[in-house]
C-alpha cells in the first residue's frame, strides 16, 4: 500500500509539530520568555532533556499578564 517514502510524508510534519510544542505553547499563551524558549526549543530541543525544559518553562506562569 504505501512504501517508506509515502510513510515519510505522513511522519515528517508530525514529528516537527511535536518538536515544536513547546514553542508552540509558548506562542500561544503569549509568555513573557517565549523568544528565549523558542531558541532553546529550537538549539536543544533534539536531546530529550533540552525538549522537556522548553515544555516545562512554556508551561509555567507568566508573569507579563499577571497584575501587580
Amino acid at each position: 500500500m504505501f512504501g517508506i517514502d509515502e510513510k515519510l510524508i505522513f511522519l515528517i510534519p508530525f514529528f516537527i509539530f511535536i518538536y515544536l510544542i513547546p514553542s508552540i505553547m509558548a506562542a500561544w499563551h503569549k509568555h513573557s520568555k517565549r523568544d528565549a524558549i523558542q531558541l532553546l526549543n529550537i538549539l536543544t530541543g533534539w536531546t530529550f532533556i533540552g525538549w522537556v525544559v522548553a515544555a516545562v518553562w512554556a508551561y509555567t506562569e507568566n508573569n507579563r499578564n499577571k497584575k501587580k
